[in-house]
C-alpha cells in the first residue's frame, strides 16, 4: 500500500491514480476518525498536514490528531478578515495542545485588494475574493506535501456529500484524508463535551460555521449548518474542496501588472 501511494503523490500522473487510493478508501471506509489518522500518520510521516479553519470539526480533528501524534503539522488560512473569536481560538489551541498552528496568507494586504479591485471585493466578486485570500495561500501550504488531513462531512453541503475518508484530490494533486466525513453535526459536539475541546464561542451564538467576518452571519434555528456563509448567494464553498477541473493560478507579478485576473 505504502508504495502504491508513493508512486502517486511523487510521479505527478502515474498510469493508475486511483489504484492505491481505492485500496485504502476500502480498507477504512467504515473506520473510526482515529484509526484513518493513525493510518494516515504512519503511511505519510512528514509528509501530510491538517488543514483547519478552527470550526467544531477542524477542533475535534486537531485534539483528535495530537493524542496519537503530539506535533502533527496544523496550518489555517488567514485571510485577514477572520473574526476576533477565531484568533483567540487559535491561541488557546497551541496553548492547550503545545503545538503551532502555521498561518499561510496572501501576500495581498486588503488595502491593495481594494485599490486593484474595488471595494468590498466580498460581495462584488466572492469567488475572486476567496481565490486570492484563500487559494493561493493554500497553493502555499499544500506544497511539498504527500497528503493533507481536512475536517469536512458529507452532509454539510451537497458539494461534499461524494467526499470518501480516503480520496485522490485531483484539484490540488495529492491525497486528501477527510477522517469526520461519515460523521454527524451531534457526534462532533459530543466528541467536544466530552473531551473538553476549545471551541470558537461564536458557535454559542448562533454560527454554525464561520469564515470571514464580512461573510459570515448567524442563523435560524433550522436552517442549514452553512446558510450563513455568503447568505443570499448559491455560493456555499471557497472553492478548497470543489473536486473539478483544477483551478489556474497565474503568479502574482502578472496579477499586479495586469491589475486583474483572467
Amino acid at each position: 500500500m505504502s508504495q502504491a501511494v508513493n508512486e502517486i503523490v511523487t510521479l505527478g500522473q502515474p498510469p493508475s491514480p486511483q489504484a492505491g487510493i481505492e485500496t485504502a478508501a476500502s480498507l477504512l471506509d467504515t473506520a473510526s476518525p482515529e484509526k484513518t489518522l493513525r493510518w494516515a500518520f504512519d503511511e505519510f510521516q512528514d509528509g501530510v498536514t491538517i488543514a483547519t479553519g478552527f470550526g467544531a470539526e477542524g477542533v475535534a480533528l486537531i485534539d483528535m490528531a495530537v493524542r496519537i501524534n503530539p506535533q502533527p503539522h496544523v496550518f489555517f488560512l488567514d485571510t485577514g478578515f477572520l473574526f476576533p473569536e477565531t484568533y483567540e481560538l487559535r491561541r488557546r489551541l497551541e496553548d492547550r495542545y503545545q503545538i503551532e498552528i502555521k498561518e499561510f496568507e496572501t501576500d495581498i494586504t486588503p488595502e491593495q485588494q481594494e485599490d486593484r479591485f474595488g471595494a468590498k471585493l466580498w460581495s462584488t466578486n466572492p469567488d475572486l475574493c476567496c481565490r486570492l485570500r484563500k487559494l493561493e495561500p493554500l497553493k502555499d501550504a499544500l506544497r511539498g506535501r504527500r497528503a493533507w488531513i481536512t475536517a469536512i462531512r458529507q452532509d454539510q453541503t451537497f458539494e461534499r456529500s461524494n467526499a470518501r475518508v480516503i480520496e485522490w484530490d485531483h484539484q490540488w494533486r495529492l491525497v486528501k484524508i477527510n477522517p469526520l466525513v461519515r460523521w454527524s453535526k451531534q457526534q462532533v459536539w459530543d466528541y467536544i463535551a466530552k473531551n473538553d475541546v476549545p471551541y470558537n464561542t461564536l458557535h454559542d451564538r448562533g454560527y454554525p460555521s464561520i469564515g470571514c467576518t464580512h461573510c459570515t452571519q448567524p442563523v435560524r434555528d433550522g436552517d442549514g449548518e452553512r446558510s450563513g456563509r455568503w447568505s443570499g448567494r448559491d455560493k456555499k464553498e471557497c472553492g478548497m474542496h470543489v473536486a473539478a477541473r483544477p483551478i489556474a493560478f497565474i503568479t502574482r507579478t502578472e496579477m499586479v501588472s495586469r491589475k486583474r485576473l483572467t
